[in-house]
């Protein structure tokens, strides 16, 4: 897990998701809510482990949860996924998610993380992964 957070540019892949930080996602100070960020970056992390396990699979943990900088009303954030883990019936995905300003091209990490998904048959019971 790379957690330098002095880089000033995002990786070089696509984003899993990119989404704007609207008023609505404040906390009752004004601002942007850590749930909000943290329900962003399992959408992407769920993306990246769905194609892992080729189906249905479920969050069952959220581990080594840093936040760097806040998020602002306006903010263009950029979630990137990357599976770090394989298990026999399980993923771990790393997630950064950056922020930049919509009227300026700056880049700051925001917050990163690694969620832990199971995959999961018909009958929501943990199933074997497919070879990678």
């Amino acid at each position: 897990m790379n957690t330098d957070t002095d880089r000033i540019r995002p990786p070089d892949d696509a984003p899993q998701i990119r989404v704007i930080a609207m008023p609505a996602d404040t906390n009752p100070n004004g601002d942007i809510f850590g749930g909000w960020l943290l329900s962003q970056m399992d959408q992407a992390a769920a993306s990246a482990a769905y194609e892992a396990a080729q189906g249905r699979c479920v969050t069952v943990a959220v581990d080594a949860m840093v936040f760097h900088h806040p998020v602002y009303v306006g903010d263009v954030v950029s979630l990137y996924a990357r599976v770090v883990r394989r298990g026999r019936t399980s993923v771990g995905v790393f997630v950064e998610a950056w922020r930049s300003p919509r009227e300026r091209d700056a880049y700051e990490k925001v917050t990163e993380g690694i969620f832990t998904f199971v995959a999961i048959d018909e009958q929501k019971r943990p199933r074997v992964l497919p070879d990678a």
